[in-house]
Order: structure tokens, then sequence, then C-alpha cells
């Protein structure tokens, strides 16, 4: 029912066997060398792959690095006469399809409909050669396939905010556990990293658990939260920063509940007095997701939360994440140099790595040698070796970062300055000609120098080595499809006077507001952007750090020659109708002296 001749006759050409490496005639690998840029080594190589494994020859080539993903698959758009989207925020897929489709099928496939009339649905894929599935879907819709071309991380994301809304189980699941006997038999179903799509066939716990990790991830949580109270386990979700009550789960099966958790993340389950940690690994179709597993005890039961950190989860540039104007300027004026320290601060889940892997991005990774130590790795980075802190085996942010020194590095990545070691062999890292990035927690700029002061570093040391820093925070962005402009209330009025701005600093006297709907499950917001506070370490404040002056001088010097803090750069948020003052009273405090 599908309609790719070209595509078959392009698989032809690339049949296994049917052509022999370096001979000329194979269509893809003439694409990817004339205009892609790959040299006759990398076919050569890609080809034997392709040869040895069946796999498809562009799948081969961007999974390698040799091409992105977003350059090969717009060279096969053009090739084979199909249309190529490299991003597809805004887009909504048809209700049909969601109901028709079931989602273990769109997220295996990475496969989802762009439009759908009555003889032809537009589908997203991010692998044109292979057929097999989409004719598939053809029978599944009935419907003749016309293909779309879009990077698979771009088709999962939409995957996931297309089927966030469709029941997802929970309630069966929840039913099944009322039944629920004997926990001890569900270690014998634990694999090493389990998908959890696949819960038909599984106990009623282990369904139960698998289903609120599934929907946690279409939901874009970063957190789950199981808070026992008196009569119920309350599971919670952390979406775009702010925690949202979810399911409710019979408090008879809390127990069975923490004990399948901890099994997961190879915890003992028999103790339940003392805190314990724990990491597992589990699947999402192709997916990967990490999470990081607390508990500890309360006076109601144990209370768990997990860490979700979804490999799958698109890398962010510097531009998306809301770098823009003099902020983008000054950063991308530092990232040129050779020596000296970056360090990104702010608070658990404000951006900071995402920022940091922005960064790097940036930096050629071919001409550098780059190096990064984090506690976990959780995005891979093209060209740049990571590592893995494993406390258990030695291996800290320390101990890495003075192995790194004899790697010959150019540029060095710690995730966090912690204590005292690290901040100093960071520093003797950016003394001896090495560009190192960091985090720490601080609450803005200026009081960083303060508290690697607090650390122990000697002054003259902190104000040699480090050349800027910069404080964020995260805001959510108001939904673009319940966005509004609305007369300011009495509530928005104060809000606004908190913020010293005046409602005829916007046009009309009106500003900019979230309704609520089903996309942004009526809470008026939908994604998030970052505020910075940048201060690039000069002579006068190299002069403040050496005399020891407090963070307060320090950030009203920096004001006076320029800098913008966090509030203001969050007004200015407001004003370009991203964000509404709520939410930069929330996550920005007064600028005081």
């Amino acid at each position: 029912m599908v309609d790719h001749d070209t595509q078959r006759k392009a698989a032809a050409d690339d049949g296994a066997g049917t052509i022999l490496l370096g001979q000329v005639g194979h269509p893809v690998a003439e694409l990817f060398q004339e205009r892609g840029g790959l040299s006759e080594a990398q076919l050569a190589e890609c080809r034997k792959i392709e040869f040895e494994s069946g796999q498809s020859l562009d799948r081969i080539v961007i999974s390698k690095g040799y091409l992105a993903e977003d350059k090969a698959l717009g060279l096969l758009g053009e090739h084979l006469g199909y249309e190529f989207r490299a991003a597809l925020d805004g887009t909504v897929v048809p209700s049909d399809f969601v109901a028709q489709i079931p989602v273990q099928f769109a997220r295996s496939y990475t496969l989802v409909a762009l439009e759908m009339n009555d003889d032809v649905a537009r589908v997203l894929t991010c692998a044109p050669f292979d057929v097999h599935p989409m004719d598939d879907l053809a029978t599944m819709l009935g419907l003749e396939i016309e293909p779309v071309l879009a990077p698979r991380q771009e088709i999962t994301a939409l995957i996931n905010r297309a089927y966030r809304h469709k029941a997802d189980g929970v309630d069966e699941a929840l039913e099944e556990v009322e039944e629920v006997g004997d926990i001890l038999g569900l270690t014998a179903e634990i694999e090493e990293s389990e998908d959890v799509l696949d819960s038909a066939n599984k106990a009623p716990i282990i369904k139960l658990v698998n289903t609120i990790l599934f929907q946690a991830l279409k939901l874009r949580a970063s957190d789950i939260h199981f808070h026992p109270y008196p009569d119920r386990l309350q599971v919670r979700y952390r979406i775009d920063g702010v925690l949202y009550d979810m399911e409710t789960v019979p408090k008879k099966a809390q127990e069975a509940i923490v004990s399948r958790i901890k099994v997961m993340g190879k915890m003992d389950i028999a103790e339940r007095r003392l805190p314990q940690d724990g990491r597992a690994s589990v699947r999402i179709g192709e997916g990967e997701v990490d999470v990081r597993i607390s508990s500890i005890p309360s006076s109601t039961g144990e209370r768990i939360v997990l860490r979700l950190l979804d490999k799958t989860a698109k890398l962010y540039t510097l531009d998306e994440i809301g770098l823009e104007g003099e902020h983008k300027n000054t950063l991308y004026h530092y990232l040129n140099y050779s020596h000296g320290i970056i360090l990104v601060t702010g608070p658990t889940g404000s951006g900071k790595t995402t920022t940091l892997y922005g960064a790097l991005s940036r930096i050629d990774s071919k001409e550098k040698n780059i190096l990064t130590i984090e506690d976990p790795v959780e995005y891979n980075l093209p060209n740049v070796s990571q590592v893995q802190v494993s406390e258990k085996k030695g291996l800290t942010f320390a101990a890495g970062l003075r192995s790194f020194l004899r790697q010959d590095p150019d540029v060095m990545m710690v995730g966090e300055i912690r204590d005292k070691e690290t901040a100093s062999i960071a520093i003797q890292a950016a003394l001896t000609g090495h560009l190192v990035f960091s985090t720490l927690h601080t609450n803005d700029a200026p009081s960083t120098v303060t508290r690697i002061v607090n650390i122990g570093i000697e002054p003259y040391l902190v104000s040699s080595s480090l050349v800027l820093i910069v404080a964020q925070r995260l805001v959510r962005r108001i939904c673009k499809n319940c966005r509004e402009l609305v007369t300011p209330d009495a509530t928005m009025l104060t809000r606004l006077e908190e913020l010293q701005l005046t409602i005829d600093r916007f046009a009309g006297g009106k500003l900019f507001v979230g309704r609520g709907c089903d996309e942004c499950f009526h809470s008026g917001y939908a994604g998030r952007t970052a505020l910075f506070e940048m201060l690039p370490i000069n002579d006068s404040i190299r002069r403040m750090i050496m005399n020891e002056s407090s963070a307060t001088d320090m950030k009203r010097i920096s004001m006076e020659t320029g800098m913008k803090t966090l509030r203001q750069h969050g007004i200015e948020r407001i004003l370009k109708g991203e964000t509404t003052p709520t939410e930069i009273l929330r996550v920005t405090q007064l600028d005081v002296f």
C-alpha cells in the first residue's frame, strides 16, 4: 500500500553484497562522499559494516558520527524527493493516529503522522530505507504513506507529546495491584536493562511501576516522588521544575512498590531504617534512560525519589536554551580563551549541565582534545571523551581531573566543584594553559567568588584563574497553545509592583498569560527558558577578589559597569511576552545592597 518506488530502488542499490567496496554505483555512498564530505576510508568502513550487519548505509554513517543526522537526512531528502524538517516544535499529531496506533509501535519504529486525509498519511521518519514498518503502518491506517524526514530526537519528542494524554494503563495496573500477593517472586523477573514498554506480561507491581515510569517520561518529568501518607502512597511528578500530584496508590501496595524499585536499583530490600542510593537503567523502545534512586525512612514508610535522565533527550544548543544578545556575545568571547575557568552556577535543576554541554558543542572538538568527568554522564557528545564518576572505585572528580592533566587536554569539564581538592586541581589546570568548565551551587554570580574562597582557595589564585561566572535559573514559558493578552487584575498589578514594573511598559496596558489547556495540564506554561547573569572577571573585580570584598560590593560594582542581574533579565522576558511576573518572582530574588 506504500508508494516508495524511489526508496526501494535506492535500497536495492544499497543491497548487501550487490556492490563491492569502493565500486561506484552506490547512490547514497556517492551522495555522502560528494556532498557530505566523507572520505573514501570512512565510506569503506561503513560499507563493510553495511555488508556484515544489513543496516542501511545512512544509519551507519550517522551512528559513527561521520555526518550529523540533520545534514544526512537533508541530503537524503533532496536525493529521494522527500520533505525534510529539522525541527518539529509546535507540530500537532492527528488525533486519529494516536487513537489507532499503539505508542509501542510509534516509539519502536520512530514513526508518527504529520498529516492524515482520506487517502494519504504524511508520516515522519528518520530511516527512509526501513520500509517494512511503514508498510505495516499503511496496513494499520488503511492509507498510502508519504514519508517526511526528521531527526530521531525530534520525532521521539513529538511522540511523547502526542501520546501523553492517552490513557496509560495506570488504572488497569492499579486494579491488578489489588490482588497482588508475595513480592519475593519479583526478583526473578528483573532484567539488567528493562524495557518499560513491555509491561503486558509482567506481574501487577512490575507493570504498575513500569507504567508510572513510562507516563513520567512522556510528560517530560525530571523526577518521580513516591510520597507515603498514613492512608495512601502518592505519586508525584516534577515537570518544568514544579511538582504535580498524579496517581494515588493503595497503602497496601506500598511495601511491594518500594521493594520493586529497590530491586531495580540493586539496593537492600531488607534495610528499611537507613537511607539508600541506587541506580537502574531502563529502555523505552530503542531509547535508554538512567534512573537514580534515593530512599529515606519516614514515619509513614520509606520515601522514594527517582531522578530520570533520558539519554534520547535532545541536546540543546545555546540558542535554544535562551542565550541571546549581550549574554551570547559574552559567552562566545570567553569560549575562545585558551586557558582559565568558566563557572556555571545555580541550584539543582537550573540547567547548568545543559549550558555546559551547549558551550562544549560550540568548541571544535576535531582541533581540540576535550575531556569531561561527570556524575552521571547525561548526554553523549560527539568527539568528546566522557568519564563517569565512580566513588566506590575511587574515581572522584578530583582523581579524574588529576588524571586528565596527563592526557594532553585542551579543554576539560568537571561536573561539579564540591571540595577544596577539586577546586585546587581545576585552578592548577587553568593556570597551566587549559580551559576548564565546571558548576557550583550558589545564588548569584558574585557570591560564587566568596564560595570558592570559603572552600579554602587563596584569593590570589581565584583572581588569576577565573575568567567568567555565569549564574542561571530556569523559568517556565507561557504555553503557545493558550497564550493570550489580558488586562492585569489587582493581584497581577501587585506582582508587577514587586518587580518595579509599571503597566505603561506594556503595549495597550496588556500582558501575556497562559489561559490553561490540555497541552499544558491547565497550568498556562509549557517548556522552559533560561535567565542569565554573567560576571566577567575584569581588573576591577580581580582587585576586589584580592581585597576579599563582599559579594554585595562586587554585585554593586558589576551592575554599575553593566552586569544584568537574573531579575533584570527576567523582567526583559516578561516584556517580550515569554513568561509571567509570577514565574520571575518565584525563581529570582530582589537585588539589594
